[in-house]
């Protein structure tokens, strides 16, 4: 079976040129037999349109579906997630004895770090074996656009579903509807302490952020005052856990808005008038927010920053300026259509010249991913906690940027002698054995049988034409089937 898909691949590969394989390996998390073969199969233009437009529901291998449902709380809510770890939490303060009160603390936190270690997994799984991986590649982007930061507060429990519901679903959707989606999630709203914005008591870390990092960029022409004039639009934007409605005024009570965990109190906010760049927002509670984000995501600067930052991601570490001014274009024209501003980037001359050359060097994310992709193609792992290791090793941790910013999408930043060091030692582990990646979790669990074939029917049909003279020779030195896979993805080619 492995044998007649590897020859059908092969034959699928022979008719790849070189274009169609950078493409390819660059829109996803890496080229491997089964996307070589689908690609050669409906061509480079259908498949860029199943990229850019997936059906709504995901299309996951039946093994990746299973292991991800039978996550802990993978089909629940935040409002319902966080209450529960708030009771346990509580339980746990309150018990008398204090070698059981901290063996309960314990237990506590440990749930808390599990939840966001299969939140890793899930996107790992999803990364590595989604068909949509246009998709995936932007829901990386996005979540890095928007971070939040596992270890504030409680965020370890509800970065699942920030990545789940809040980024994925909106990552090729119109930008409006993901910048409101990380507005409403209580994970943004406690990284960025909103939750603490009231008037009178004015919180702008928030608002700051939106528009500094989410929207219009920094240098964009904007003030202090317009910051503190959004932090008071966005004041009693927050998060209520509790069951019962706050206590109002009679006159307020229509005002309060609750949506799981989401809260906008009308007791908290300012109902003064704003001037928000250059416009005037009456006070009258939520309906501001709408209105202010609508400006945010119109004005120029905001089309312009994420246009750039898509091409950074994508194209080059300094994009060029007429490629991000189309891009730019695109966005305003469309009314932030991310797919649409996708295919002028993908059809662009910049875009194709980029791929010829293959100097787009691939961070950590990417390079692992990709690693895993060629070793094994659609042989579902089994534990991804090795690759939750490997990237903590190479500095890009899921969840674990600290700061808004996100991890850098700038090649120097991955790209120096520490770092290759540790890709070398990543690569020998991939390369020479399963490294774990088949090995169940829970206590007893065996090693399945699994081998990493990079040397495949995809390699001499058609990346071997992409490795200049002296890869080949190293290559060709080999003394073995694990040293030539290591050599292979230490390969300056393999690492673009």
């Amino acid at each position: 079976m492995v044998a007649t898909m590897l020859g059908a691949a092969a034959a699928g590969a022979a008719e790849l040129s070189p274009h169609d394989m950078a493409l390819l390996d660059r829109l996803t998390w890496g080229i491997n037999a089964s996307s070589a073969l689908h690609l050669q199969a409906v061509g480079p233009d259908r498949w860029l349109a199943e990229q850019l437009h997936p059906a709504a529901n995901e299309a996951l291998p039946d093994a990746v579906r299973a292991a991800i449902e039978a996550m802990a709380d993978v089909r629940k809510f935040p409002f319902d997630i966080a209450v529960a770890f708030d009771a346990q939490g509580k339980a746990a303060n309150q018990i008398a004895d204090p070698d059981q009160r901290k063996s309960a603390q314990q237990a506590f936190q440990q749930a808390m770090s599990e939840r966001a270690r299969q939140a890793a997994s899930r996107g790992i799984l999803r990364a590595l074996y989604a068909p949509d991986q246009l998709r995936e590649r932007m829901t990386w982007f996005w979540f890095n656009h928007f971070n939040v930061h596992q270890n504030k507060a409680n965020l370890r429990i509800l970065v699942g579903d920030y990545q789940d519901r809040a980024i994925r679903p909106f990552a090729l959707g119109k930008f409006h509807d993901l910048l409101i989606a990380t507005l409403y999630h209580p994970a943004m709203l406690r990284y960025l302490d909103n939750a603490d914005n009231a008037g009178g008591h004015i919180n702008e870390n928030y608002a700051r952020e939106i528009m500094e990092l989410h929207t219009m960029g920094v240098g964009a022409g904007y003030s202090q005052a317009d910051v503190e004039a959004l932090a008071r639009i966005l004041t009693g934007v927050g998060i209520d856990l509790r069951a019962e409605d706050p206590k109002l005024k009679p006159e307020l009570q229509s005002q309060l808005v609750r949506e799981g965990a989401f809260e906008f109190n009308p007791a908290r906010h300012d109902y003064g008038d704003k001037t928000f760049l250059g416009h005037t927002i009456k006070g009258r509670g939520l309906a501001e927010v709408d209105e202010a984000i609508d400006i945010l995501v119109r004005h120029p600067a905001t089309a312009t920053h994420l246009a750039r930052q898509i091409a950074t991601y994508f194209v080059a570490d300094n994009p060029p300026e007429p490629l991000v001014a189309r891009m730019a274009q695109t966005f305003k024209t469309s009314d932030g259509d991310i797919a649409a501003v996708l295919a002028t980037m993908v059809h662009a001359p910049e875009f194709a010249a980029v791929l010829k050359s293959g100097a787009k060097f691939k961070d950590p994310m990417q390079y692992v991913l990709s690693a895993v992709r060629l070793a094994y193609d659609d042989k579902v792992i089994l534990n991804a906690q090795p690759i939750q290791n490997w990237l903590n090793r190479l500095g890009e941790g899921l969840f674990n940027h600290d700061t808004p910013d996100g991890y850098s999408l700038i090649s120097a930043s991955w790209n120096g002698p520490g770092q290759m060091m540790v890709r070398f030692e990543i690569a020998r582990q991939i390369g020479s054995s399963s490294s774990g990646l088949f090995k169940p979790e829970g206590p007893g669990a065996v090693d399945q049988p699994a081998f990493p074939l990079l040397a495949n029917a995809l390699y001499f049909n058609g990346l071997r034409q992409t490795l200049g003279p002296t890869t080949l020779a190293a290559l060709d030195q080999a003394i073995s089937p694990q040293d030539w896979n290591t050599l292979f993805l230490s390969s300056p080619e393999f690492m673009r």
